[in-house]
């Protein structure tokens, strides 16, 4: 197993989980219950539940445009950037009366998931391609 094929397996992963939770927030009521902070938001304020999916279905079509582009080094600036995300989420969860163990398994993991990830994208090295030119001088 080669380490591109890992880097991409780990970048696949930072697209469909996102994805995952995007789609789950939009459409499973009780998706927010895994998020750590009790009580949730309820009339107008629920509307942070499509905020929120749509964020992470964003940020899963980032990764996924990159990683099909084939710019590595750009989808592993792009995911360290993401993993601004989990930091502020986890932040959250222990600043607004959520479980620091929750805020720690849940986003904490997610964290450093996306900055391994990154660091692993960032560090590797750009494949050579031998590129051969025809010669100019005449066959004999």
């Amino acid at each position: 197993m080669t380490r591109k094929f890992v880097t991409t397996a780990l970048a696949v992963c930072c697209g469909l989980a996102p994805l995952f939770f995007g789609l789950n927030f939009l459409f499973n009521p009780a998706a927010p219950d895994g998020f750590g902070i009790t009580p949730w938001p309820t009339g107008n304020a629920d509307g942070y539940f499509m905020v929120k999916a749509g964020r992470d279905i964003a940020v899963a079509g980032v990764t996924f445009l990159l990683l099909g582009l084939g710019q590595r080094r750009v989808l592993g600036w792009a995911i360290l950037i993401n993993a601004l995300i989990p930091a502020f989420d986890g932040l959250a969860v222990v600043t607004h009366g959520g479980d620091l163990t929750t805020a720690l398994t849940v986003h904490g993991t997610a964290l450093a998931f996306l900055v391994a990830t990154a660091g692993l994208l960032l560090t590797e090295r750009r494949e050579t391609s031998v590129v051969v030119t025809p010669s100019l001088a005449p066959a004999h």
